[in-house]
């Protein structure tokens, strides 16, 4: 069975028109013949995106009981009976009902995916994993629904919705995208003018490198040119907070450069000495690291220095990423810097120095 397409409309924020465009493409669709369902839609009571609706076929949705009240879900299993052609499944970043097959709705799509249905499907770009540090400085909020990077680098098309910034702020005046009530405390927080430039550039760029690396793929495919040697990336991870900080970095920059990349931890002999909790932080950074399409790979030597030097000209790493932590120069002198070390020996790779939280005690 071969597997299904999958296209995502991308957006800088909500209001941008993302449902509404995907809905138009669906009834172009359908006209051509296309057997088009709807899995799942939210239009936030916009007239507009209502009207859209039309004669497209919905698959109910399904109710999940939980805590005393009944939500509803999308009937994955109702859309694989039904064996649409193609599947509109809306708000991508949601999190499913506690208990549903699947934590996540990207995990939905996945598996309508493998069944050979393709999909329809959109998101905004604040729910890029990569991009949620940025974002949650930019926005002064934290953006807690998030898809990993290698979902959006699986898509075979990615449409940027975007509009102005003045339009779509004219648009949240207008009542089209929150309800009146909270129309000035959005355009004060979340759809400020720098925020917004900063997510629309996001957008734009974020769908640049896919069309980039989707034309790269064809070209070496097709043999129209020999590929070039391929940039590796490397982060080096550890249990201190603020690790997860260095993975985002690693995988955004991996994402633009359209190359693998690694998660490393040098395990000096010492593991015995961690806590419980700094275990199970490292454990929660290498998960996160996998999810975000990273190999993590586990050094055993007594020199952090040495092995990572040496993982770095043996895979051939063009990229490095470290965690800087707060210490004091005598501490630096009296223990040495791995980075410094690293920096002394290895002169023809691109070297990222992150600052990270220092733990509390």
């Amino acid at each position: 069975m071969s597997h299904g397409k999958l296209r995502i409309y991308l957006g800088a924020a909500p209001g941008v028109g993302k449902t509404y465009r995907m809905l138009e493409d669906a009834h172009l669709l359908k006209q051509q013949g296309v057997d088009i369902v709807i899995g799942l839609i939210e239009t936030h009571g916009r007239k507009e995106t209502e009207a859209l609706l039309g004669d497209l076929e919905i698959v109910p949705l399904k109710q999940v009981p939980y805590r005393s009240v009944t939500l509803h879900e999308m009937d994955l299993d109702a859309v694989l009976a039904r064996r649409p052609h193609t599947c509109i499944v809306d708000e991508l970043a949601h999190t499913n009902v506690p208990g549903s097959r699947h934590r996540k709705r990207y995990e939905d799509v996945l598996e309508l995916l493998d069944a050979g249905i393709h999909v329809m499907t959109a998101v905004n770009i604040q729910h890029l994993e990569t991009l949620n540090d940025a974002v949650s400085r930019s926005a002064s909020t934290q953006i807690k629904e998030t898809i990993p990077d290698s979902f959006l680098k699986r898509a075979d098309e990615v449409v940027n919705v975007d509009i102005t910034i003045e339009e779509l702020r004219a648009r949240l005046r207008e009542g089209k995208i929150y309800a009146p009530e909270k129309v000035e405390q959005a355009l004060a927080n979340f759809f400020r003018k720098g925020n917004l430039n900063l997510l629309r550039e996001l957008a734009l760029r974020t769908t640049a490198e896919q069309v980039s690396s989707a034309a790269s793929e064809y070209r070496r495919v097709q043999g129209l040119e020999q590929a070039p040697i391929p940039e590796k990336v490397m982060v080096c991870i550890s249990p201190h907070p603020g690790t997860e900080r260095l993975i985002r970095t690693g995988a955004r920059i991996a994402g633009r450069l359209a190359t693998n990349w690694y998660a490393v931890y040098v395990d000096a002999g010492k593991d015995h000495h961690k806590s419980p909790e700094a275990q199970h932080r490292l454990e929660e950074y290498q998960r996160l690291a996998r999810d975000l399409g990273a190999k993590v790979s586990v050094l055993h030597d007594k020199n952090v220095a040495d092995a990572l030097i040496n993982f770095t000209k043996k895979e051939n790493i063009s990229h490095v990423v470290f965690g800087q932590s707060a210490r004091s120069r005598f501490d630096i002198l009296l223990r040495g810097s791995v980075i410094n070390r690293f920096l002394a020996e290895v002169r023809d790779t691109t070297v990222q120095v992150v600052p990270m939280n220092r733990e509390k005690r």
